[in-house]
């Protein structure tokens, strides 16, 4: 969360719901020799549409597929397990409800309280002064969100295959012979031969190792789904908290967020992956007389990217998503930058082949989708990224954190960044009065911190 500006939701927000997602027959999975490409790259292709292949249905590739699909390419997008989805916080930004149509009744809880909690207990209010009467940050489950995603992209034409990819031929440099998708489908052998390849198969994804896309940090996030007895299930209602302190991250924030009927407790690091169940109990420890009574009736664990991919486009496939390495430091945010990134990889393939009549270069996916992504979004990232690390390297940093959090301005800059999407400009006096304070919290949360540790070693002595 850190920059966010006035953007209203639409009132009268019309959606017909997609039909339920159908997995392609048999006489209607094409063979790979079906697909005859003589024309050269960037060239108009003769008696058929451009052929793509998304693989990964999370809100990355479907919003691939659906951009695609709806601009005239001939989509196949592939999910090996519809049923389930990424373990996620579940928060995206207000903007996303009306840039994506997402109908309201996905949308679990409405919350316009958070509270930040420091390692000393330090408790800051975030948002009830200064979220606006029709702002709130929307909680839903990625399950709801990925299948709902999935059947508007089969219902503007993608064709759905429900199946493993476990090999992809990869042609010769500069070739335009197609790219041959081997997957199976209930344990049958399958191919399909395609001109293009969207890589939306998350931060393991087996198509950039493929293509030899470059290695990138992953952290680890690690949740617990916890059924709250009704009156703690009330406490919240409209409420998400964060939690920072070395007890329950070395580098990143633990969390509670409310969901339709229970909360997400859960934690996430980069530097002590090993360590993630022992930071679960400190989240655990900080929440447990709010979470008192609970029944856990899920487990959760996934690898989260920490940084772009070396290479995100290589010949006639890109990446994106957390198979490009789009999440963002700091906030750990990546539902909205990967369907966002999916659809401007899917806009700018359309774009690039003249609505799927001309076949596509590497040169076309990245002046059309990676310059694009990169001038509208790089900033940001490293922004976040240096803000994590002046932060959550220690503790002295996530007290001067808290204490921040707690002045409006910088609640109003984050929410302005955060629901909207856009580094927020501020005034030039009262960011230089934040710039200041800034310092002047530091100098004091040093103080706090080295209280802290005295007061460990006090203990630790008194212990043993």
């Amino acid at each position: 969360m850190n920059t966010m500006a006035a953007l209203a939701l639409t009132q009268n927000l019309r959606f017909t719901p997609a039909p339920p997602l159908k997995t392609l027959k048999q006489h209607q999975r094409p063979n790979p020799k079906t697909l005859k490409i003589t024309a050269s790259s960037s060239s108009r292709l003769s008696g058929r549409k451009l052929r793509a292949a998304v693989i990964g249905g999370g809100p990355a590739g479907s919003s691939a597929a659906e951009a695609l699909a709806a601009g005239g390419v001939e989509t196949y997008l592939f999910e090996r397990s519809p049923s389930t989805a990424k373990p996620c916080g579940g928060a995206i930004p207000l903007c996303m409800i009306d840039e994506f149509s997402i109908p309201l009744h996905l949308i679990d809880r409405h919350v316009t309280r958070m509270k930040i909690i420091s390692p000393s207990n330090l408790t800051v209010d975030f948002g009830s002064k200064t979220l606006k009467s029709h702002e709130y940050i929307p909680m839903l489950r990625r399950e709801v969100l990925d299948s709902f995603l999935r059947s508007r992209a089969q219902s503007n034409g993608a064709n759905f295959i429900t199946g493993l990819v476990t090999d992809i031929e990869v042609p010769d440099s500069y070739s335009s012979k197609p790219y041959v998708i081997h997957h199976t489908v209930n344990n049958c052998k399958r191919s399909l031969a395609v001109d293009l390849i969207v890589g939306a198969d998350g931060a393991n994804s087996k198509v950039a190792k493929i293509i030899d896309a470059g290695n990138y940090s992953c952290a680890i996030a690690f949740q617990e789904r916890i059924k709250l007895p009704d009156e703690k299930m009330e406490y919240y209602h409209n409420l998400a908290e964060m939690y920072v302190g070395d007890d329950v991250s070395p580098d990143f924030y633990a969390w509670v967020f409310p969901k339709c009927d229970h909360v997400a407790v859960g934690t996430g690091t980069v530097c002590a992956k090993q360590n993630i169940k022992g930071y679960q109990r400190g989240i655990r420890e900080r929440v447990r007389e709010k979470i008192k009574g609970g029944k856990v009736i899920k487990v959760e664990a996934h690898p989260i990217p920490e940084h772009p991919r070396p290479r995100r486009v290589r010949g006639r496939v890109a990446l994106v998503g957390d198979a490009a390495g789009y999440v963002t430091k700091c906030s750990g945010e990546g539902i909205y930058f990967a369907a966002k990134s999916g659809k401007m990889c899917g806009e700018a393939i359309v774009k690039a082949s003249e609505g799927g009549e001309k076949m596509v270069s590497e040169e076309d996916l990245k002046r059309e989708y990676l310059r694009e992504w990169d001038k509208k979004y790089s900033n940001t990232f490293r922004f976040l990224d240096l803000l994590q690390r002046v932060f959550y390297g220690s503790d002295v940093g996530r007290e001067a954190l808290v204490e921040l959090c707690g002045d409006e301005y910088v609640q109003r800059m984050t929410f302005d960044s955060y629901l909207y999407k856009k580094l927020a400009s501020g005034h030039r006096w009262d960011d230089l009065k934040m710039v200041l304070n800034t310092f002047g919290t530091f100098m004091k949360c040093k103080v706090v911190g080295r209280e802290m540790e005295a007061l460990r070693l006090s203990a630790k002595r008194v212990l043993f």
